[in-house]
């Protein structure tokens, strides 16, 4: 190989000698064809014109609704966006937890604003506070995050290492990395199940914030990242929430409680065909009750296929305690669908004590993969600013008992202006056909209820535990259950029992969500489910025991009788079988003597 010398570059395997002699006839020819460049006007395509203007204007549209929570006076934080005009706003519960019940938010409008926490979802690593002195917040519209797709552009919006204290947050433009992604739980409680990868830079800060598809459409929320080992670095691989798993938890993260994951009460694995399987199922599960057993195939959970147990596992993770969902199995061959109750992951007691470790940690980071990190302990109690304590209540086992007071009150408030229970006082009288085998009579006294029904005649003494008594026989406890109905009219929610708004859920019978108290009574749990859209109760399960199947009631075909909202129909389920239909002809309530 021959020599070069200063003046030569090696370009492969030629050699060019005075390259100076080559830049000088480079610039010569340039500047022959500048003057034709500058005659010419350049042209933009008016497809990349349009283009950047829709994405100008996807961020503008975005940006608004983004939060920047500061906490602990400013030395701590993340982000958020608003998703009500009336200012709830999600966040991250490892960026909230620091912070304690009240904490400072800003948005792009230059204001800061005080919050209040209302809700944690601590295993979902989600949060919902309230941004207090407005009712016409900008808020972001919510996607449905199962039409994301591998590719998709989007950008998340926030503020990485506190930088927004400007007010106006960092925007990070990328695409969809991934889909359904199963992030194993973080030390003992988090748990990231069905969320999005992306590719747009996710920081320490950026926790909590919104993750927008390229319309400026919410799709999830930001919370865990992978980082390079040395350091907080973004690499390239952020997770969000998924926001119809946040959709599944909405109603419930507006009752001010401490929410809880959904387990099935069966493990599962893939057997040597590809199948998915159960491998172990406990016999007080509602899903054991529903025939699911060793060695079941599941085909489908949540009316998602399950082909996989990571597969099972991505869409067991985003419902809540206490749903009901749809399941299929082969059993012995033979298929079955039905519904399945969900009991929660922790107990009660459980959950509060994982949701107060003992070390301090900073907030307003992506949770780490592979470095569990466990959620920040609540500071110690201090006084809260004035404008905050209006809206916040201490409650054992409650986020801020405020919240759930206050939709106790909604629903239960908007039921008895219809049914005006408090005029009847007295004795219920129901009367009847049972289907088509006869005539039905149901007495509701104070001591006592007496059934002449088409099988015979039941009766229940109100005096004996109640848990104990399920007449009549296959009804599950129908006439306890309607002496809980009564009662509980009668005397109000304060002096019927420990009651709570548990959230609002989907039942298999309404097209919406409706809303559930919970409302226990001598030891005896009953669920009250009332419509948001009607405010008439339209179901109630009556549980005489811990693992039995409830005593279910569906009521419907309400009509105005004397100025007074009554149900003409019922519906009397225990288990998976339909104890009968109780059409009701006539009310008699003796408080004024009269039949209704």
């Amino acid at each position: 190989m021959p020599n070069l010398s200063s003046d030569e570059v090696h370009l492969g395997d030629n050699f060019v000698t005075k390259p100076l002699q080559i830049i000088a006839l480079a610039v010569l020819l340039f500047s022959s064809v500048l003057p034709a460049l500058k005659a010419q006007e350049l042209i933009v395509p008016d497809a990349v014109l349009a283009s950047q203007s829709k994405r100008i204007a996807a961020i503008k549209k975005a940006s608004a609704s983004t939060v920047m929570v500061f906490a602990n006076e400013g030395k701590g934080g993340g982000s958020g966006v608003l998703i009500s005009p009336n200012g709830y706003a999600l966040s991250n519960y490892h960026v909230v937890q620091p912070a304690g019940t009240a904490m400072k938010c800003a948005i792009n409008d230059g204001k800061l604003y005080d919050a209040v926490l209302v809700s944690i979802d601590p295993v979902g690593d989600v949060a919902l506070i309230k941004l207090l002195g407005r009712d016409d917040f900008p808020a972001a519209t919510l996607e449905d995050s199962d039409k994301v797709r591998t590719g998709d552009w989007c950008f998340a919006v926030g503020n990485p290492f506190l930088l927004a204290t400007d007010f106006n947050p960092t925007v990070t433009y990328g695409i969809v990395s991934g889909v359904h992604r199963y992030q194993y739980p973080a030390g003992t409680l988090l748990e990231y199940a069905d969320c999005i990868q992306t590719d747009a830079s996710i920081n320490p800060g950026n926790s909590g914030g919104p993750l927008f598809n390229e319309n400026g459409d919410l799709i999830g929320i930001n919370g865990r990242g992978s980082f390079e080992k040395r350091g907080r670095v973004n690499v390239g691989v952020g997770y969000a929430i998924s926001i119809n798993q946040i959709k599944h938890f909405m109603g419930f993260l507006h009752s001010g409680r401490i929410l809880d994951h959904a387990t099935l009460g069966a493990t599962v694995s893939t057997d040597e065909n590809g199948n998915v399987v159960v491998t172990n199922i406990s016999e007080s599960s509602d899903a054991y009750r529903r025939g699911l057993r060793y060695g079941d195939q599941l085909l489908s959970f949540g009316g998602r296929n399950i082909t996989t147990v990571n597969g099972f596992k991505n869409v067991l993770g985003i419902y809540p305690r206490g749903w009901r969902v749809p399941i299929s199995f082969l059993h012995e061959g033979d298929r079955i669908d039905t519904f399945v109750r969900l009991s929660g992951v922790h107990s009660p007691e459980e959950l509060l004590a994982r949701v107060q470790p003992n070390r301090q940690q900073p907030g307003g980071e992506p949770m780490p993969e592979g470095e569990p990190k466990p959620p920040a302990p609540r500071p110690v109690a201090k006084e809260l600013p004035d404008v905050v304590q209006p809206f916040f209540a201490a409650r054992r086992g409650f986020a801020n008992y405020h919240y759930n007071k206050l939709n106790q009150n909604r629903i239960w408030n908007a039921y008895i202006d219809q049914t005006k229970p408090q005029d009847i006082n007295g004795d219920w009288t129901l009367r009847g056909k049972l289907g088509n085998l006869g005539d039905a009579s149901i007495v509701l006294g104070k001591t006592r209820v007496d059934a002449d029904l088409p099988q015979g005649k039941a009766f229940a003494i109100l005096d004996n535990d109640l848990g104990q008594q399920e007449a009549p026989r296959g009804s599950g406890g129908l006439l306890i259950a309607l002496h809980l109905w009564k009662h509980i009219q009668q005397t109000g929610l304060g002096q019927f029992g420990d009651v709570y708004y548990l959230g609002s859920m989907p039942t298999p019978k309404h097209n919406e969500k409706q809303d559930v108290l919970v409302a226990t009574h001598s030891v005896i749990e009953c669920r009250f489910y009332f419509s948001p859209s009607t405010g008439l109760l339209t179901s109630m399960e009556m549980y005489p025991d811990l693992g039995v199947d409830p005593c279910e009631i569906y009521f419907s075909e309400y009509e105005s009788v004397n100025n007074r909202m009554l149900p003409r129909q019922l519906e009397i389920i225990h288990g998976d079988t339909v104890y009968g239909e109780l059409r009701l002809e006539d009310f008699e309530f003796n408080s004024n003597g009269g039949t209704e």
